[in-house]
């Protein structure tokens, strides 16, 4: 399927991701495969979706150290190294789809955490990741398989 909508992405803007870095702020071009959906239980039901589906629980967070073993996996928190909490107070990780960005093999400092989540409002920059609308990311899961892919392109 092909669909186009408004998203914001890295507040560093696109970079190749031969030359992505922990912590630049980029979403990094390329195709990503689209691995599993966390959601948020207390705030949304499960969504339509194809792919697998994991509810997200107040201690989940993302490991960012790229020292550490779990780079670029979630973890449980507090945890020892650094990690992004994905239970946010604000609602922009109401839904998270894990792109397969640095997953196969990890590679330390490639960057971590490359979502595909819901936008702010006027659909400020995000931290590299990808940010939709809620109305069109309900519509993009809907399709999504984890056999699809996402694709960041200049």
């Amino acid at each position: 399927m092909d669909f186009a909508c408004q998203c914001a992405l890295g507040v560093g803007g696109v970079i190749g991701a031969d030359l992505k870095r922990e912590g630049d702020g980029a979403s990094p071009i390329g195709i990503w495969l689209t691995r599993r959906l966390f959601y948020r239980p207390d705030r949304t039901a499960p969504p339509e979706t194809r792919l697998p589906m994991v509810p997200l629980r107040a201690h989940d967070g993302w490991c960012d150290a790229p020292d550490d073993p779990l780079y670029n996996r979630p973890v449980s928190l507090p945890y020892a190294a650094s990690a992004e909490k994905l239970w946010r107070a604000d609602h922009v990780y109401n839904l998270i789809v894990e792109l397969g960005y640095n997953d196969d093999p990890v590679v330390p400092g490639k960057g971590s955490a490359i979502f595909l989540h819901l936008a702010r409002e006027a659909y400020q920059p995000t931290e590299g990741c990808i940010a939709l609308a809620e109305t069109d990311l309900r519509t993009v899961l809907r399709f999504l398989t984890p056999d699809s892919r996402i694709e960041i392109a200049i």
